[in-house]
């Protein structure tokens, strides 16, 4: 009756003469004052265990005796205390009777409010008695100590792993059972942790309530914010014992650690590929699966690696959040921003072990050994073409599929290759970044400037193993090969005329559509080829950069000086294969030819009238047109032929004598 009358509203007459706290009922007082006095006066029989009152106690001894007397009449969950069941049957009605006053967030059970009420308060009252590191919950403070101790009293039965709080061991075992007992309520995916469920469920609410003080960042997640925030102290609280390199997070000193255990734990079970990492495996995996689940909500495109999304969605948004404070240049990956840093430090830390070269990055190495292993892993799955890297096989593979990905902004051109459509756009920049340290001269390509520094050192280092002829670029020596095999691999579709060089045949079709895209700035005469504006050009110039050492007669164009040349050596290196007459010029002796075949390739559009050469074909058409170019400078007289002029000359210069 007495404790009955204890809920309606009565005086509290038993005040706590330490505290002054003040009770309803004498038997409450007493408990209290155990809090200051220490006095535990019931002891468990079982494990000695000590409390202050008899209730606590009888609540222990369940622990030890497996009793749980009080069922929930919902789920049939049961519990060896009335308290912990009334908490319980909260997760049902979903009733939330506790209220922080500073941020109205609701709670089920009041040890909950108390300790989220430190998140506001910043209190930590249980503090490590070693190491004076404070805690905000006296399980965390357990939990610590372990550290210490090394204690880890509960063990697994299946894979007899240890650990020190029970909680831990609980979800551990669930590794073996396969059990997920927390689902998400919007997309179904469960969970083994209800803490990983509540990280999950912000995936769908947007919450991020962890925020950085400094940079206003925000985080769903408090162990990324601690992580984040190391960025800007710099801290790096982690240290491998080994080397002394510290990391400010402890996964990636597990991973650095493998450096030197050369431990390799996970492994693929389909080729027995193994990685340090967890993560790598996954992404490995996918290699085999083919499964792509990251998708650019832009373009489409699926990666196997949600980082690799990332970054390449950087491609659309235009970010470059990675920047050099040397020269400020910007970069989409931090990976890359480290490997320009190595431009100006000069850093190359990767050496090969055959020949000592040094790498800026370990990717160049990679391949670079290659040069020696000869080792080509990469093979086309329709030609069989094999290649030393991944990304040169991506680009070939456009060539069966005919994908051209990157487009010139200004002209439209398409490209099969990022780095083409660079240089590309080079055209129209004017940019030539590569200077020549001997000449000055620029180029657009870093390669062009090589092959043009071969010009100074004499460089030849391309061979051919039929003549030893020597060459400075791998693709001269390609087409001189052509001259021993015979090969003429680019035929053209009109005429089915074939040629040994791909820019050749572009020429040529000029012949059949017209094209002249070269046009002289003097004169508007156009030409099909750029080299041959150059030498109409120096017609106005007057230049004549090629000179014979015997004569010192100058020329405009070199070959025309070569030609010269065997005026004074007699050379006469083409011959003819049926009358055995030899020619200075390879010209000369293709006219020849067609004395003997007969062929007569050059018809005059107005008589039909057909002709050996070009130049007789240009004489005959001046009896159509009355075009006279010659002229005599004694008398003004004109001619059609230079031949016609020159016999002129000598009769005219004789009269006037």
């Amino acid at each position: 009756m007495q404790q009955h009358q204890g809920i309606h509203p009565v005086e509290r007459t038993h005040p706590c003469d330490v505290c002054n706290r003040t009770f309803k009922q004498i038997g409450h007082l007493k408990r209290h004052k155990c809090i200051h006095t220490g006095e535990r006066p019931y002891r468990c029989e079982v494990c000695n265990k000590t409390f202050s009152d008899s209730g606590t106690l009888k609540i222990h001894q369940r622990v030890h005796t497996g009793e749980r007397p009080y069922c929930c009449e919902v789920c049939n969950k049961t519990f060896s205390d009335s308290g912990t069941l009334k908490i319980h049957q909260r997760v049902h009605t979903g009733e939330r009777p506790y209220c922080c006053e500073v941020c109205n967030k609701t709670f089920s059970d009041n040890g909950t409010l108390k300790k989220h009420q430190r998140v506001h308060t910043g209190e930590h009252p249980y503090r490590c008695n070693v190491c004076n590191k404070t805690f905000k919950q006296l399980i965390s403070l357990k939990v610590h100590q372990g550290v210490h101790t090394g204690e880890r009293p509960y063990r697994c039965e299946v894979c007899n792993k240890t650990f020190s709080v029970s909680g831990t061991l609980k979800i551990h075992q669930r590794v073996h059972t396969g059990e997920r007992p927390y689902r998400c309520e919007v997309c179904n995916k469960t969970f083994s942790v209800s803490g990983t469920l509540k990280i999950h469920q912000r995936v769908h609410t947007g919450e991020r309530p962890y925020r950085c003080e400094v940079c206003n960042k925000t985080f769903s997640i408090s162990g990324t914010l601690k992580k984040h925030q190391r960025v800007h102290t710099g801290e790096h609280p982690y240290c491998c014992n080994v080397c002394n390199k510290t990391f400010k997070l402890l996964e990636n000193l597990k991973v650095h650690q493998h450096v030197h255990t050369g431990e390799r734990p996970y492994c693929c079970n389909v080729c027995n590929k193994t990685f340090k990492l967890r993560e790598n495996l996954k992404v490995h995996q996918h290699i085999h699966t083919g499964e792509r689940p990251y998708c650019c909500e832009v373009c489409n495109k699926t990666f196997s690696v949600s980082g690799t999304l990332k970054i390449h969605q950087r491609v659309h948004t235009g970010e470059r959040p990675y920047c050099c404070n040397v020269c400020n240049k910007t970069f989409t990956q931090l990976e890359n921003l480290k490997v320009h840093q190595h431009v100006h430090t000069g850093e190359r830390p990767y050496r090969c072990e055959v020949c000592n070269k040094t790498f800026s990055n370990s990717g160049n190495l990679k391949k670079h050994q290659c040069v020696h292993t000869g080792e080509r892993p990469y093979c086309c799955n329709v030609c069989n073409k094999t290649f030393k890297l991944l990304e040169n096989l991506k680009v070939h593979q456009r060539v069966h599929t005919g994908e051209r990905p990157y487009r010139c902004e200004v002209c439209n051109k398409t490209f099969s290759d990022r780095r083409n459509l660079k240089k590309h756009r080079r055209v129209h920049t004017g940019e030539r970044p590569y200077r020549c340290d001997v000449c000055n001269k620029t180029f657009s390509v870093s390669i062009s400037l090589k092959i043009h520094q071969r010009v100074h050192t004499g460089e030849r280092p391309y061979c051919c193993k039929v003549c030893n002829k020597t060459f400075n670029q791998l693709e001269s020596l390609k087409q001189h090969q052509r001259v021993h095999t015979g090969e003429r691999p680019y035929c053209c579709d009109v005429c089915n005329k074939t040629f040994t060089q791909l820019g050749n045949l572009k020429v040529h079709q000029r012949v059949h559509t017209g094209e002249r895209p070269y046009r002289c700035d003097v004169c508007n005469k156009t030409f099909s080829v750029s080299i041959s504006l150059k030498k109409h050009q120096r017609v106005h110039t007057g230049e004549h950069p090629y000179r014979c050492e015997v004569c010192n007669k100058t020329f405009s164009v070199r070959g025309t000086l070569k030609i010269h040349q065997r005026v004074h050596t007699g050379e006469r290196p083409y011959r003819c294969n049926v009358c055995n007459k030899t020619f200075k010029h390879l010209g000369y002796l293709k006219v020849h030819q067609r004395v003997h075949t007969g062929e007569r390739p050059y018809r005059c559009e107005v008589c039909n009238k057909t002709f050996s050469d070009s130049r007789t074909l240009k004489k005959h058409q001046r009896v159509h047109t009355g075009e006279r170019p010659y002229c005599c400078d004694v008398c003004n007289k004109t001619f059609s032929h230079k031949s016609v002029l020159k016999k002129h000359l000598l009769s005219c210069c004789n009269q006037h004598s």
